[in-house]
């Protein structure tokens, strides 16, 4: 495809997410080439690398002042793409008779510490546990949600952590959802990993009318016949007959179905569950919850499989899109940067 039929593209599909009545025109030039950059293999994430593979125009200063004092809002712009993707995720979800799926996950742009006598160090930036790397590093920490049906994922919104702010992962989490203004024709599951499914977060879920699916820690406490006891510890009774086989696409796997109160829920499915070609030991054990008590055991463990979406965007939008690639320096920029990379993945989509 050549440049000009790309930049009619991006174009078009700017005028049907509304963007070139909410933006000036010089505004909407630069998005497009921008986003016509980050969508070019060989992009490495630099205003330099911006300005060279878009054929930008202007001199590569414009763009350091289009993404720190640029007057344009960005918010407004996530908010247009947010109103698009909901109503294609819903269309979809209703025509296909699927349910909404919404994950929710956090990943760290890692950047190098600067060294004391840096001048300008780029704001924000802390130390945080990366699970990848098994110890902790510096950068920014960001939280994501996800909206997807089983054939179709978009990422939706996302969040700076920052621990100075007073505010934690489970919060932005809440605040995100809270922006997921779904019709609900088809019902919504949360999908999320053992680090998410606190109380706060569950009742916040809830009480918006969307399930929740989550990985459980094994020392969660279930209460089977009114005694407390952990998951892990509860196992230990189970035997390969009490348990039934489910395949969920290639994998096979060992299930336990418990329902009842587990702590700071009164009423829940816990799935125990360990692969079929594995012993059914303790650190082989996966306990799934589901809010939904209606949904079978396939359903649930199917649904859960959906979060793997989540992890797929970040190690794509790091790799094509270098979310993490960024050296501008100002918190604001840095903001912007990410809703950039965020409609450009979309329109890839």
């Amino acid at each position: 495809m050549n440049r000009l039929a790309h930049h009619q593209g991006i174009h078009k599909f700017f005028f049907t997410l509304g963007l070139t009545l909410q933006l000036s025109k010089p505004v909407i030039k630069h998005l497009i080439h921008i986003v016509d950059a980050l969508t070019t293999k060989g992009f490495s994430g630099t205003l330099t690398d911006i300005h060279y593979w878009s054929f930008h125009p202007n001199h590569r200063t414009t763009l350091r002042h289009f993404f720190t004092k640029s007057p344009w809002n960005e918010e407004r712009l996530l908010g247009k793409l947010q109103e698009w993707i909901l109503s294609q995720v819903e269309r979809l979800a209703k025509r296909k008779n699927q349910p909404l799926l919404v994950s929710i996950d956090d990943t760290i742009c890692q950047k190098t510490k600067p060294s004391s006598r840096a001048v300008h160090a780029i704001q924000g930036c802390d130390w945080h546990y990366s699970h990848k790397d098994h110890q902790s590093v510096w950068g920014h920490s960001l939280v994501w949600l996800m909206v997807h049906t089983f054939t179709q994922a978009f990422p939706f919104a996302f969040r700076l952590y920052d621990k100075k702010a007073g505010k934690s992962k489970i919060d932005l989490a809440i605040e995100m959802l809270s922006s997921l203004k779904v019709k609900r024709a088809q019902p919504v599951y949360v999908l999320m990993d053992s680090w998410y499914p606190s109380k706060k977060l569950i009742e916040a879920c809830l009480k918006q009318g969307f399930h929740v699916i989550a990985m459980l820690k094994t020392n969660r406490i279930l209460y089977p016949k009114g005694i407390a006891i952990q998951a892990k510890q509860f196992a230990r009774y189970i035997e390969s007959k009490d348990t039934r086989l489910v395949t969920v696409g290639q994998e096979r796997y060992r299930v336990y179905r418990y329902e009842g109160a587990i702590h700071g829920l009164d009423d829940a499915v816990v799935l125990l569950a360990w692969k079929a070609d594995q012993p059914m030991a303790p650190e082989h054990l996966h306990c799934i919850l589901s809010t939904d008590r209606e949904l079978g055991d396939e359903d649930i463990l199917r649904y859960y499989a959906q979060r793997w979406t989540i992890e797929c965007f970040f190690r794509q939008a790091k790799d094509q899109l270098k979310l993490d690639g960024y050296r501008v320096r100002h918190i604001r920029a840095v903001k912007r940067y990410w809703a950039v990379v965020l409609l450009s993945c979309v329109y890839s989509i």
